[in-house]
């Protein structure tokens, strides 16, 4: 995390050295790319560097504690008292932006949610997993667009994309990723037997056009005519667009929209995101070497979540969480789930750094 940390900062302050050059300035296309880097850094460096410079404080008031004035001492002492607890709430909101690894504070993703075992059912538990999300979505404040869907028979979905916009909407829903299961009684059974069917859902960071540069000639785009509903405006005008990349053989296809020109801009925002996140994962061995490990292979035993009707009960299986609001939650009050998740991520960031600011207070920034 330190290190994570070092390195937001020191990208930080590069941007703002190269902000106050000349050259650059001078270099309007150039500018807007950094000016965007350099803000989506900024709470997460200022941050840190305000913890950094207490750190320091801390280091210079202990040896002024030592002093044999009496008076110097008892005001140092006073202040190191006042200065501590401010350095612990910075801490913890400094733990609170780390999870989720540097891409924690992004303000953009894409969810894809799609119906796995089960048929008909499993489409409609995707549609129940859309609702949950938009509604969390409306709790949170957040954008809630939808970029794509593939309806089923019966109102269900096999497949929706969506796209979130706000203030930590990829640290939160990044743990979304994975199988989902339902347990309950389908409407379509006679007997009242309980079902058990699965939906996947993968989470991916939407990344800026200058973070993902995307050689045009290495991309083919296909016109055609929309498929589904859509009414005699699918017939007359070739609105959907389908995108394949040559090098990673990755396509995308989009037809939510009826304009061509807003299928274009939204299957260009999904490419984007399925190729850093190729790229991501490449960088990092710890990631899956695959993007389908996200979401498993939609088969029963690979599972991150399990709703059972029966029992009115949610458990998120990698925490061993279980809560007996299934109704409430799937009514979008996800954070009953994803408040739990968080702070363990957060305890385990802090086992993993073992208080070190308490052992290292020379404010060089290798503490805490």
């Amino acid at each position: 995390m330190r290190e994570e940390l070092e390195k937001t900062l020191g990208r930080f302050e590069e941007l703002e050295r190269q902000m106050a050059d000349p050259q650059v300035l001078a270099d309007s296309g150039r500018m807007a790319g950094i000016f965007r880097e350099h803000g989506s850094l900024a709470k997460m460096a200022t941050k840190y560097r305000d913890y950094k410079c207490l750190n320091a404080q801390l280091a210079e008031l202990r040896q002024m504690a030592e002093s044999d004035d009496p008076e110097e001492r008892e005001l140092a002492e006073a202040e190191i008292e006042e200065l501590k607890p401010r350095r612990e709430r910075l801490w913890e909101e400094l733990l609170e932006m780390t999870i989720g690894g540097e891409d924690a504070n992004r303000a953009r993703c894409i969810m894809e949610i799609r119906a796995g075992t089960g048929g008909e059912e499993a489409a409609l538990f995707a549609r129940d997993l859309f609702e949950m999300y938009r509604h969390y979505a409306e709790v949170k404040g957040w954008k809630c667009e939808i970029m794509d869907a593939s309806a089923s028979e019966q109102g269900g979905f096999k497949e929706i994309m969506l796209a979130f916009e706000g203030e930590g909407c990829y640290r939160e829903l990044r743990f979304e990723s994975g199988g989902h299961r339902v347990q309950r009684v389908p409407e379509t059974e006679a007997k009242g037997r309980i079902h058990t069917s699965l939906a996947t859902v993968a989470v991916l960071t939407e990344p800026e056009e200058v973070e993902i540069d995307i050689d045009p000639e290495e991309v083919r785009e296909e016109t055609m005519r929309a498929s589904g509903p859509g009414g005699q405006h699918v017939n007359k005008t070739s609105s959907a667009i389908r995108l394949t990349h040559f090098p990673t053989g990755i396509t995308v296809s989009m037809q939510e929209e009826k304009s061509q020109h807003k299928n274009r801009t939204k299957a260009w925002r999904i490419l984007r995101s399925r190729l850093y996140e190729k790229k991501k994962q490449e960088e990092d061995a710890r990631r899956a070497s695959q993007r389908k490990s996200l979401i498993g292979s939609g088969d029963r035993s690979e599972r991150v979540r399990t709703y059972n009707f029966p029992d009115n009960r949610v458990t998120h299986h990698p925490i061993g969480l279980s809560v007996y609001h299934l109704d409430q939650i799937l009514g979008g009050d996800l954070g009953q789930v994803l408040d739990p998740i968080l702070e363990y991520e957060k305890q385990l960031l802090r086992d993993s750094m073992k208080e070190p600011a308490k052992k290292n207070e020379d404010g060089n920034g290798k503490g805490k």
